[in-house]
């Protein structure tokens, strides 16, 4: 059985939806969960459900947790019991075969990569995050875990998101984007120009440059930034999407009119809230680790959670790690 490794306090509401998460992905697949935290309090959390399967769900202890407030570093350095990290452990252990943790980012990056280390030939970690388009969903990376990045970063993010984007939507030949601010070769800084031109040689199917309004077009499948632009764009879309659901409810129920309107669209509107909604994705993987991170949204809801465990399954069952490293080997012989 494949295991997951669960940072059970991480996360704004933790542990409760992270628990609940957890479990409700134990009983849909083929999977086992380990829940690290402070065992009173999961016990607490545990006992609220009547179907807590022993053989598939198991406490490790982990006494200190780390508050989104908390320098990453000097938290992971004055409490080596946290969650996150005796949560990472388990997993470089090989007691579990992924990591999940909606906790501190800054964190969850460190101790991650304290545990797993770097692919070979991978010289950043990316956050690839999933973003809805008019097509279907698309994949952006980096979203903040490599704010300063080289062109050969950009191509490894590439090569690391269309791996992704075959593992997670069955894409034989994603197609791959670089968001610059305009379309030809030459717009850009010098960041984005060089990083044209190694896409442009590489076997990746590179489209060329995808501008910020056409972002949400699907005429990409991964789109690469670095993780400064990638985190901004992610954050701007996230406080767009919360605006427009506020808006159209409040014009749907403005009116005896519109309230019967509304009543006729609301079934369209739950599809366009399923489309935006970040728990539908679960979280986002943290790629080129030499281990499986799936890292949540600080939010994450219970559905979130089940979602982003089941994420880091499928990553575990169809060896993401290894098909990584495959390509991106591939990819340096081809450049030699």
């Amino acid at each position: 059985m494949i295991w997951i490794a669960v940072d059970a306090m991480g996360g704004d509401f933790a542990p409760r939806p992270v628990v609940d998460g957890a479990l409700a992905a134990a009983r849909h697949f083929d999977l086992g969960v380990a829940l690290v935290g402070p065992r009173a309090n999961l016990d607490v959390e545990l006992g609220r459900h009547d179907d807590v399967d022993p053989e598939r769900i198991r406490i490790v202890e982990a006494t200190d947790v780390v508050a989104m407030e908390d320098s990453p570093a000097a938290a992971l350095r004055r409490k080596p019991n946290a969650s996150i990290k005796v949560a990472a452990e388990i997993v470089a252990r090989g007691e579990a075969s992924a990591l999940f943790s909606a906790g501190h980012t800054g964190a969850t990056v460190m101790a991650a990569y304290a545990a797993f280390g770097m692919l070979p030939g991978v010289d950043r970690p990316a956050l690839a995050a999933t973003i809805p388009t008019r097509r279907r969903p698309a994949i952006l990376l980096d979203v903040g875990a490599s704010v300063e990045c080289r062109p050969q970063h950009l191509l490894q993010f590439a090569i690391m998101g269309s791996v992704y984007a075959r593992v997670a939507f069955g894409l034989e030949n994603p197609r791959v984007g670089l968001l610059s601010i305009g379309e030809e070769a030459t717009k850009g800084n010098e960041l984005t120009r060089e990083a044209h031109r190694l896409l442009r040689m590489s076997p990746l199917a590179f489209i060329g440059n995808v501008e910020a309004r056409d972002v949400y077009s699907g005429n990409a499948d991964v789109i690469v930034c670095d993780g400064f632009t990638g985190n901004v764009a992610l954050k701007i879309s996230e406080g767009l999407v919360d605006v427009v659901e506020s808006l159209l409810s409040d014009e749907l129920s403005s009116t005896i009119t519109m309230r019967v309107g509304s009543l006729l669209t609301r079934r369209a509107l739950r599809r366009f809230k399923r489309r935006v909604d970040y728990s539908e994705y679960g979280g986002a993987p943290l790629l080129g680790l030499a281990g499986v991170t799936i890292v949540g949204h600080g939010r994450s809801s219970a559905k979130a959670v089940r979602n982003a465990v089941a994420l880091g399954y499928r990553f575990a069952s169809q060896r993401f790690i290894e098909r990584v490293e495959q390509n991106i080997a591939e990819a340096a012989a081809s450049r030699a």
